[in-house]
């Protein structure tokens, strides 16, 4: 049974070749044997908006943002997926988070 890293390289792998549904199966794989797998989220996240499933996406994103609460990317990050999914006052606010971190405030 491969582990969740090795899921996310297949997922890498499928997502490069245009099978973003096919990259999202295998994370969501990995992310039911590890639901903690943040680098999963984050890539799951990313797909989701590909496939224009805003929901989707800012629940993973957000989850990021729960397991890696101090990292200043992962705000970054949810930001950027709330741009794209047109949700600009929750941009802001991720936005600011991740200044706030950036600067230890």
């Amino acid at each position: 049974m491969p582990t969740p890293d090795e899921l996310y390289d297949q997922a890498v792998d499928k997502r490069d070749s245009g099978d973003k549904a096919g990259a999202i199966a295998l994370l969501e794989q990995a992310l039911q044997d590890n639901p903690s797998f943040s680098l999963g989220h984050g890539l799951i996240a990313k797909l989701y908006v590909d496939l224009g499933e805003a929901e989707k996406a800012i629940e993973h994103a957000k989850k990021v943002v729960e397991l890696e609460p101090d990292d200043t990317f992962s705000y970054t990050a949810l930001s950027v997926i709330y741009v794209k999914c047109g949700r600009i006052p929750e941009a802001e606010a991720a936005k600011a988070m991740a200044f706030q971190k950036e600067h230890g405030l």
